[in-house]
């Protein structure tokens, strides 16, 4: 049986699209949220907070989604961890090569806040055990 999720570390650079994710997350979806402005301050977040989830950004500068993913499946704390990407890129291709590096699921920008929570839900639900 798939525990309930609750806590959600969200990774994303842009502050605008962060705090859309959050209160759709939280208000709506009604998880607890905590947002993070890069990947190396969502790295550094991860074990303080504990998440079941991770939603992240893939294009950050600094640190990109898919090195941030890396480094969570490179902790044995967080090797398991699931993890949805988040893109603008909607091109088949680029979603097939984030699913290829073991994503829970990928979701595309735009994304509708209305519907956000039910998209992740459902990823979560599938996985069967919340871990991928």
């Amino acid at each position: 049986m798939t525990a309930p999720l609750q806590k959600i570390l969200v990774v994303e650079d842009d502050d605008d699209i962060r705090t859309i994710l959050k209160v759709a997350l939280e208000k709506i979806g009604g998880f607890t949220v905590r947002a993070c402005r890069s990947g190396a301050e969502g790295l550094a977040a991860v074990t303080e907070f504990a998440p079941q989830l991770v939603l992240l950004d893939v294009m950050m500068p600094g640190m990109d989604g898919p090195t941030v993913f890396s480094g969570l499946r490179g902790r044995p704390d967080t090797a398991t961890l699931p993890v949805i990407f988040l893109t603008a890129r909607a091109a088949p291709s680029d979603i097939a090569r984030l699913r290829a590096l073991g994503a829970l699921d990928v979701l595309t920008k735009p994304f509708d806040p209305m519907t956000l929570h039910e998209q992740v839900k459902a990823a979560w639900d599938k996985s069967g055990d919340g871990n991928g």
